[in-house]
């Protein structure tokens, strides 16, 4: 099928991005609107009503509209057997993403190594110069930067991004039409010119809806090989892109925050209950990635490792000078602690650079 045509399928009503995946691996090499009604009926059994919308082609007009639009606007389509489509939205686990993006820009979608950032929109300075801080370590790496163009963690690491000289990619939950929210059009002009990109699922004229930006994440989660919250309340945005990367089965890292404070709970949440690795830096991504660790360390915070530990802490050490590694409970029956006591000591020590969470989940001192 040519790009029209696989456009006109997207507006069909009654095909979904699953259904349309699945229609496509039973005629991989046809034209479906060329197909026999016949054909059609036997495909779609009982929903007679979507073999009849292909039949009469309705869907066509709009879709030579927003052909029109994308041609005159520069914007790239990418239907999901296109080479240039992010192939990461292609394993068997995301096929909920959507089958065709409207990508702005000049950004490779299939990078080597790429890294959602994503956050609260009512970002402190600390998340902000957090963020900042990881970005300026991941250059080293050179991955890909994914977020969604929101007002605060989102902006800062698109920002430091462009900064660093890191490509960026920009994940709408809007048609290209427009930018939202306005006040980040001047961010979202710098993410085009240093080349990047703005990429959406969703057409020209589609109007602003606060729903269409969680379903946004699943594409912030799907196009990366992991996804780090920085900021985060109870509930919010970034939460949901990291329970969807964790079902994407991606790796979901936190920065943690002081208790008590309104956009650390999200984080330090996800991490107590074992949904995002704790992480004090690149190094630390890098190194669950299965990255070439390259270059040193900035532990965010600068804990000062020399400080004394309490007692309780140094029965945690002693246990773990013992042993390669150990989990949460086998750490608690070790030394006779309670699991919420031990999560809690063992959040201090990895806080202050003492121990390391490894990818099952288990402790192992810092160095070995």
């Amino acid at each position: 099928m040519d790009i029209l045509s696989q456009i006109a399928l997207v507006f069909t009503a009654g095909l979904g991005n699953a259904s349309i995946r699945r229609l496509l691996e039973v005629y991989p090499d046809e034209d479906i609107f060329a197909l026999p009604k016949s054909e059609l009926n036997a495909a779609f059994g009982t929903h007679r009503a979507i073999a009849e919308n292909i039949l009469n082609k309705s869907a066509f007009a709009r879709a030579e509209e927003e052909l029109r639009f994308c041609e005159s606007n520069h914007i790239r389509p990418l239907f999901f057997t296109d080479p240039g489509y992010p192939s990461r939205l292609n394993s068997p686990e995301t096929d909920d993403c959507p089958v065709l993006l409207y990508c702005l820009g000049s950004a490779d979608l299939n990078p080597e190594r790429s890294i959602s950032i994503v956050g609260t929109r009512r970002a402190t300075s600390i998340g902000r110069d957090n963020t900042d801080l990881l970005v300026r370590e991941l250059k080293s790496y050179g991955p890909h930067i994914i977020s969604g163009l929101a007002y605060g963690i989102d902006s800062a690491a698109h920002t430091a991004a462009i900064e660093y000289n890191l490509p960026t990619v920009a994940v709408l939950g809007h048609g290209l039409d427009r930018i939202y929210p306005a006040s980040n059009r001047p961010l979202a002009k710098r993410i085009l010119e240093s080349g990047g990109a703005l990429i959406t699922e969703y057409p020209s004229g589609t109007a602003i809806n606060p729903r269409y930006f969680p379903a946004r994440n699943r594409i912030i989660a799907a196009m990366s090989e992991a996804t780090v919250v920085v900021e985060a309340s109870e509930k919010g945005g970034a939460l949901i892109t990291a329970a969807i990367a964790n079902s994407y089965h991606r790796e979901v890292f936190a920065l943690p925050g002081r208790l008590g404070d309104t956009y650390s709970k999200g984080t330090n949440n996800l991490i107590a209950t074992n949904r995002a690795l704790l992480v004090r830096g690149a190094r630390d991504i890098a190194f669950q990635l299965g990255w070439p660790i390259e270059g040193e360390q900035l532990a965010f915070g600068k804990p000062d490792t020399e400080e004394p530990l309490q007692p309780n802490e140094q029965r945690i050490i002693d246990q773990l000078k013992n042993h390669d590694h150990l989990s949460l409970d086998e750490l608690a029956s070790l030394t006779g602690f309670s699991l919420p006591k031990t999560a809690s000591i063992l959040f201090n020590l990895e806080m202050a650079n003492r121990i390391h969470t490894l990818p099952n989940h288990t402790y192992c001192l810092v160095g070995r």
